[in-house]
């Protein structure tokens, strides 16, 4: 096999030519928009992932093909890439499709699938680590000509082909970060789609420093769409210079694309050791020890929240025990995830740190549940969060970390942190900047009370108030910034959570009137 080269004519890149991030994202999202009209916005992940991913190992092959040319020889190369991480089978290679221009979409399907079936997976452990099984994800979309002619696919094709994706021109990081940018791009595009997939980052950043994880841990996130999550916790680490290599990694991802990618970002983040299923998590936990759930150092995750559909029975009488708190009603099953999450912490180490909509803190119809759970003294903290975090939706987010291994200060009581003004507005999108996550980190990790943001409550008040969590019976902010000033519609929702805090407050006066 000759030494791999690239076309070098007008338009293209010479091959290690660097690649700055912003024009990387700039021709990704060029590239995604050839679909607008062919095939609706929600669509566009379930194209350009693959093709990216594609375009990304066959780049990096060359580059390690030439190499070892260099190095040694033909014949020396081709016994060198037999040991590649991720293997390029004869006749699979970007540029062999590239040279087809009829029965493109078929042609690619062929070669995604003898990727996937030259590179399995390794069992370890009882998991299955790495490996490309089905990582390119859908396939039928490729083969629908209506759907996507042969000039559209050869079109994206040669978008892609005008780079060089190797590490040389595009290192882990950068491709790691213009991955996360598509990601958010396709998450505004489609609307409220977005919700399966994408996680506002600057939420996971502050989630990530709350849990602080460290080298050689366990980190699992039962709905983890993209995988974001999974990435910022490892990113902690590589930020402060720490080995992260070690760090096993596991998701669930009910969406068969959505595991797909998930998938793709991990490796495209430079992760190589990690086990991702596709399945439901309530219905078909994936990581179990014999007749036991599989216990992980952290947990954390955006469950979909206040599903409707979805196996109340089976849950009520849960072979694996999840119900130690309690059925939740059939209309949310927001508590059915926290419990999963919980009974999945590790029994020492464990601690977990999930996103949900304020209602569970104060919802009549979860009470009792909520009551066992506070009763069971894992509850370390209770983050409110501004509104618009989830993505496309004005509700308040909040998030709650549990914890095996509590702080003595906070041994039955709960860290109460009102961060709902310390949130910014810029350009329709809302987010935490870095001095807000600094500001809620240090006070959870310090544990400083601060009059009208941050304080301990103990189980016995919370008892005293029905076991009511909304934070603002306990730390209401009093200060609001310019930037916390919100639009009607905000206000209206802002006013709606308001309002069901003072109806249960109202009814605990009469429960307590009639006693």
């Amino acid at each position: 096999m000759a030494l791999k080269t690239k076309h070098l004519v007008s338009g293209y890149r010479v091959p290690g030519e660097p690649i700055s991030l912003d024009e990387m994202k700039t021709f990704l999202w060029g590239a995604a928009t050839r679909l607008r009209g062919q095939i609706d916005a929600a669509g566009y992940k379930e194209y350009i992932f693959p093709l990216l991913f594609f375009k990304r190992i066959s780049d990096v092959y060359d580059e390690q093909y030439n190499g070892f040319l260099r190095e040694g020889g033909e014949e020396y190369a081709g016994m060198q890439v037999e040991d590649l991480a991720i293997k390029i089978p004869q006749g699979a290679h970007w540029d062999d499709v590239r040279e087809v221009t009829e029965n493109v979409g078929q042609r690619l399907v062929e070669a995604f699938i003898a990727i996937e079936q030259a590179n399995p997976g390794e069992e370890v452990d009882g998991r299955v680590v790495g490996g490309l099984e089905g990582i390119f994800g859908p396939k039928d979309g490729w083969t629908n000509k209506s759907k996507m002619p042969d000039s559209i696919i050869t079109s994206l094709i040669e978008d892609f082909s005008r780079y060089d994706l190797s590490l040389e021109s595009c290192p882990a990081d950068e491709m790691g970060q213009a991955y996360e940018y598509l990601v958010g791009k396709f998450a505004d595009d489609a609307g409220n789609t977005a919700q399966e997939f994408y996680t506002n980052r600057t939420v996971v950043t502050l989630m990530a420093e709350i849990l602080q994880p460290k080298p050689d841990e366990s980190i699992y996130d039962p709905t983890c769409g993209s995988g974001g999550m999974l990435i910022k916790c490892l990113n902690y680490l590589r930020d402060k210079g720490q080995p992260w290599q070690g760090v096993k990694v596991f998701g669930q991802e009910i969406n068969a694309l959505t595991a797909s990618i998930a998938r793709m970002n991990l490796y495209l983040n430079g992760v190589e050791e990690f086990s991702i299923v596709r399945e439901d998590t309530l219905a078909h936990p994936a990581f179990v020890d014999g007749s036991r759930l599989r216990k992980f150092d952290i947990v954390l995750a955006n469950p979909p929240y206040s599903i409707k559909q979805w196996n109340r029975d089976a849950f009520a009488h849960d072979y694996w025990g999840r119900n130690m708190f309690g059925t939740p009603p059939q209309g949310r099953a927001d508590y059915a995830f926290i419990q999963h999450i919980i009974a999945s912490m590790d029994e020492k180490t464990g601690r977990c740190a999930i996103l949900l909509p304020h209602g569970v803190l104060f919802r009549d119809e979860e009470s009792e549940i909520r009551k066992s759970l506070v009763q069971s003294d894992l509850v370390d903290c209770v983050i409110g969060l501004g509104p618009n975090l989830f993505y496309n939706s004005p509700m308040e987010a909040c998030i709650i970390i549990c914890n095996r291994n509590k702080p003595v200060e906070r041994k039955q009581r709960i860290l109460m942190i009102n961060a709902i003004s310390d949130v910014t507005r810029r350009n329709g999108e809302s987010f935490l900047t870095d001095q807000h996550i600094a500001k809620i980190a240090i006070c959870y990790h310090q544990s400083a009370e601060q009059d009208g943001f941050c304080r301990l409550v103990s189980i016995n008040e919370l008892a005293e108030k029905n076991y009511n969590l909304n934070i603002s019976l306990y730390a209401y902010a009093k200060q609001f910034s310019e930037e916390s000033v919100l639009s009607l519609s905000d206000s209206i929702t802002e006013w709606s959570d308001l309002h069901c805090s003072v109806m249960d407050s109202f009814k605990t006066m009469l429960d307590t009137l009639s006693e």
